[in-house]
């Protein structure tokens, strides 16, 4: 009797999937299975964000007991594990599912990936049902944090870790969308501070909020919706025909202004045409409000120089022009904003110290004291973990200011004509010509004593035309004429430009210029650099492992290196390297105007740049980190370019 084998059709597979169950599948899921297989055969590995406690079935419609597609789609649970409960009327996804698709489609970008936030009240059926995760190609992920039972310090642990998952995540795409359905406030409020403090919510990121609370009860929420990309969905099902309400918190609104009501929804109508527009719109592009802005700035020429100082009063704020003034105007004047600029307490850019803390303009803005620094700042890694810059906004590189030295007689000045591979090649001719008429001269049959003599003459004949003597005797032998015509025309054109160029050189009296790199001014022990404290040039010397700038680092260990602040570059010219045993370190772009500022007062030129230019580098303004504002302003300069 033949035993009867298992289809193959049945057979699981160590992913506990059968053959069958793919053969099932939807066109759709079949699509995402294989964008999941194509990215892992590409990438040659699993992402990170792929694995989680728990299988995902939602995305595959299938049941607990049949699921193994856990690589599919990205899933981390964090705290309790979702309920596999059926879907209950309560469950609010259950209730704003379409709602929240409808808002998710006006605004879908198909690059980004979806992050699902619950607070455990929220079954798997439900989720799968919403059709959420399946309207984003490039990977869903679900997080849960259970609030029951739990108080507010348990549950920011949990959604610090969560949270940190999906920030995983929108590293790793190219954008992210991030939907939070919960009814408990106090669920909300931590996972906004969570998500604000980690920059999950950064203005690239959109965020939409599903919850039955009402506007009252989400009042202590209004910063933090105002100033991220929020659109928070509201359920009006108390009385009357079901509804949904899309509400934007604008920017700098007082917290006691109803927020902008963007559109709304109900199953028969659907959302209006034109609510894409409305939806998760740039209000940074235009400030509704007109707030008063703080603005960071220090006196950093040609670009901007202080008018009035800050002499304590509050009534008085620093004035500033200049071309980054006029741009600040600009963005204030086109972004509907008032500003007020305040300077930093110790007048630096700002630098890291080794205990963590931030100084000057980047310590400002990283603490958030104020809005906007006006910089301009040079765009350097280290600082980006405190501050957002705007597009660039010109290119500089640094350079070497040092005391021209005084006009003075050369000793050797009737060498410098010529250089030094010309006088080697007139000392080979020279040579050859002599072995040319020693060579003829042997082949004439002149080699009795008195010939000899006869040639030893001969040949020191040709020395003297070349110091423009006389000649001893004329020459006799044809060859001999042939030979001292060339030579004398050759010595000819010699003498007169070394004539002319001589003329020119007594002209203009020799000054001496001492340094012309770096190196030179490090191998001179007797010679002080001068740098801007807490500038990112001072960073990069200070880290450096190898190289010059490494030397740079030493050198300040053995006392060669002064700094100094911004506004006193111009005194520290005048006075230190002036006596000519103090080099400045500066951009070669505010090392022109201070040569000019002192040409226009003394009506001499006595300092020069060296010909070396080290770390070009690009500036712009910045921001506080994950500000919004910085990617507005960044699209108002590109405008101002284009104009």
């Amino acid at each position: 009797m033949r035993i009867p084998r298992p289809s193959k059709m049945r057979i699981p597979r160590p992913s506990k999937i059968t053959y069958s169950m793919i053969q099932h599948l939807t066109k759709d899921e079949l699509f995402k299975l294989l964008q999941v297989f194509n990215d892992i055969w590409t990438d040659q590995n699993f992402p990170k964000y792929c694995y989680g406690q728990e299988k995902v079935q939602t995305l595959l419609g299938a049941q607990p007991s049949t699921v193994g597609l856990g690589e599919a789609q990205a899933r981390s649970i964090k705290g309790k594990h979702i309920s596999h409960q059926p879907t209950v009327a309560s469950d609010t996804l259950s209730v704003a599912g379409d709602a929240a698709v409808a808002v998710l489609s006006a605004v879908l970008q198909a690059q980004c990936s979806l992050v699902l936030f619950t607070d455990g009240n929220t079954s798997v059926t439900t989720i799968r049902e919403s059709g959420l995760l399946l309207r984003h190609p490039r990977g869903s992920s679900v997080q849960e944090v259970t609030v029951k039972g739990q108080d507010a310090q348990v549950l920011g642990k949990q959604l610090f870790r969560v949270v940190a998952n999906a920030l995983r995540l929108r590293q790793s795409s190219w954008c992210v969308t991030v939907v939070v359905v919960s009814d408990d406030p106090v669920f909300l409020a931590v996972f906004m501070e969570s998500s604000v403090k980690s920059l999950l919510l950064v203005w690239s990121t959109k965020l939409l909020v599903v919850t039955r609370l009402s506007l009252p009860q989400l009042h202590h929420l209004h910063t933090s919706f105002s100033t991220t990309n929020t659109v928070l969905l509201v359920v009006d099902d108390n009385q009357g025909p079901l509804e949904f309400h899309a509400y934007v918190h604008l920017p700098y609104s007082p917290p006691d202004n109803q927020p902008l009501q963007a559109a709304s929804w109900t199953p028969e109508r659907g959302l209006p045409p034109t609510a894409h527009h409305k939806l998760f719109p740039d209000k940074y592009n235009t400030l509704l409000y007109g707030p008063t802005l703080v603005v960071t700035a220090e006196e950093y020429l040609p670009h901007t120089a202080l008018v009035r100082k800050d002499d304590g009063d509050a009534a008085s704020s620093p004035l500033f022009q200049g071309p980054m003034v006029h741009l600040m105007e600009i963005l204030a004047n086109t972004m509907n904003f008032t500003y007020n600029y305040i300077r930093p307490p110790d007048g630096s850019w700002g630098g890291k110290l080794k205990n963590g803390s931030w100084t000057g303009m980047v310590g400002m803005l990283g603490r958030k004291e104020v809005d906007i620094g006006l910089g301009p700042f040079s765009i350097r890694t280290y600082r980006m973990e405190m501050v957002d810059y705007t597009r660039e906004i010109m290119f500089d590189d640094n350079g070497i200011l040092v005391r021209r030295g005084r006009p003075q007689a050369d000793p050797w000045g009737f060498l410098l004509p010529l250089t030094p591979l010309v006088w080697a090649a007139i000392m080979m001719t020279l040579l050859v010509v002599l072995a040319v008429v020693l060579l003829l001269s042997s082949y004439s049959g002149l080699k009795s004593p008195a010939n000899t003599i006869w040639v030893s003459n001969m040949m020191f004949d040709y020395i003297r035309v070349l110091l423009q003597q006389g000649k001893y005797r004329p020459p006799d032998l044809w060859w001999e004429r042939f030979v001292l015509a060339a030579w004398m025309m050759t010595t000819l054109v010699l003498t007169r430009s070394y004539a002319g160029t001589l003329m020119s050189l007594l002209a203009v009296r020799h000054i001496p210029q001492t340094y012309h790199s770096i190196r030179e001014i490090l191998d001179d022990p007797s010679v002080t650099m001068i740098w801007e404290s807490g500038t990112s040039k001072v960073h990069f010397f200070r880290t450096a492992e190898s190289g010059i700038f490494r030397d740079i680092g030493d050198s300040e260990k053995e006392g060669r290196i002064k700094f100094v602040k911004t506004f006193e570059f111009y005194s520290s010219l005048d006075t230190l390297v002036r006596q000519g045993d103090h080099t400045l370190m500066l951009e070669t772009l505010y090392g022109r105007v201070l040569r000019g500022q002192d040409f226009s007062r003394t009506g001499r030129c006595d300092f020069y740049a060296a010909r070396e230019v080290f770390l070009p580098f690009m500036i712009a303004m910045a921001g506080p980190k994950g500000s919004p504002l910085v990617p507005s302003m960044s699209k108002r300069y590109c405008s101002v370019c284009r104009s």
